[in-house]
C-alpha cells in the first residue's frame, strides 16, 4: 500500500526556507585598517611581513604595515600568458593563484605559482577542461582545497548560462592537485551568490571554511557534513567594507585576522574576526 502524500504549498515552503535561514547565526567583523591599492580587484594573500594583491593578470607585493608597493608582476621584461586570476594564497614561501579562462567556454583552469620573495613565476599545473572555473585555492589538513565555480550568468556572446551556479563544487585535492573528494554548497549560500558563484575561500584557525561570493559584504562559514555531499553552513559574518572576492586568513599571528578586498573602492581590508566557537558556546 502506498501512503497518502500531502502536497506542501509554495507559501509553506517559502516559510520553511525563511526559518532555516533565520536559524543561521550572524556575526560582524571589525575593520582594523584599509589600504588603497588600485589593483585590488580579485583578491589578496598575506604572510608575516607582506600582503599580495591580485588582479586578473597582475600581482603586487606590499609592506604589511604601510601598504607601500615593494614589487610587481609581470615586469616589463616578462611575458604574461594568463587570462583571469581569481584569487591568491601564500604557503611556504610561494604564492598560488587560481586561474581560469573566464568568461570563455569551455571552461579551463590552472594553478599558477610564484616565488613570494622575487615574484618570479616558477611553476604551473593545468586542470584543462574540468568541473568549472577554478576560483580559489588553500592548504589545510595536509591537502589542497578549492572551488570549481559555475554561474547562472549568461555571457554576452553565449546563449546558455555559464555552467549553472548549483553545479559549483568545493574540492579536496592531494599534493598533485588530483580531486579526492568534493561537496556542493547549501541552497542558502547558492541563492545568495547567484547569478555568480563562490569566489574566495580560506580555512580559519577554528577549523571552519570561510567562503565568499562575488558581490556581497558577507562571509559564509561552513563545515564538512557528517554525512552526504552538501557542506553544512555554520554562520554568516557580515563585512560591510568588503565585496566578496578572494580572502586570506593571516596565519602569522595568533589574532583572528582575515584580509579581503573592496573591488569597487579598490581597497584591501584588514579585519578582526569574531571567535565563532567561543560565541557559539555561550548561546
Amino acid at each position: 500500500m502506498i501512503a497518502n502524500v500531502k502536497r506542501v504549498s509554495p507559501i509553506l515552503l517559502l516559510c520553511l526556507t525563511c526559518v532555516c535561514m533565520a536559524d543561521i547565526p550572524e556575526y560582524r567583523a571589525e575593520l582594523i585598517r584599509a589600504f588603497d591599492v588600485p589593483s585590488a580587484r580579485q583578491g589578496v594573500a598575506v604572510d608575516r611581513d607582506y600582503f599580495y594583491v591580485v588582479d586578473k593578470r597582475t600581482i603586487s607585493k606590499h609592506d604589511k604595515m604601510t601598504g607601500e608597493t615593494v614589487a610587481e608582476w609581470p615586469s616589463e621584461s616578462e611575458e604574461n600568458l594568463l587570462k583571469h586570476m581569481d584569487s591568491l594564497m601564500e604557503w611556504n614561501g610561494k604564492l598560488y593563484a587560481a586561474h581560469s579562462n573566464y568568461p570563455d567556454f569551455p571552461m579551463t583552469s590552472s594553478v599558477e605559482i610564484w616565488d613570494a620573495v622575487t615574484l618570479q613565476h616558477v611553476a604551473t599545473h593545468s586542470f584543462g577542461i574540468e568541473r568549472g572555473s577554478f576560483t580559489w585555492l588553500d592548504r589545510h589538513d595536509g591537502f589542497w582545497w578549492g572551488t570549481f565555480a559555475n554561474y547562472d550568468k549568461v555571457q554576452s556572446d553565449q546563449t546558455q548560462p555559464y555552467g549553472m551556479t548549483n553545479a559549483t563544487q568545493v574540492v579536496k585535492m592531494d599534493d598533485n592537485f588530483r580531486v579526492v573528494e568534493s561537496w556542493t554548497l547549501p541552497m542558502n549560500i547558492l541563492n545568495r551568490v547567484r547569478p555568480m558563484s563562490n569566489s574566495g575561500g580560506s580555512w580559519g584557525p577554528d577549523g571552519y571554511l570561510y567562503l565568499t561570493g562575488h558581490d556581497h559584504g558577507e562571509i559564509h562559514v561552513v563545515d564538512l557534513p557528517d554525512a552526504g555531499s552538501i557542506l553544512h553552513q555554520v554562520a554568516i559574518v557580515k563585512v560591510p567594507v568588503m565585496e566578496g572576492q578572494g580572502i586570506a586568513w593571516d596565519r602569522s599571528t595568533n589574532e583572528l585576522q582575515l584580509w579581503g578586498i573592496n573591488k569597487q573602492k579598490t581597497q584591501v581590508a584588514r579585519l578582526r574576526m569574531p571567535s565563532l566557537r567561543e560565541l557559539s558556546s555561550r548561546q
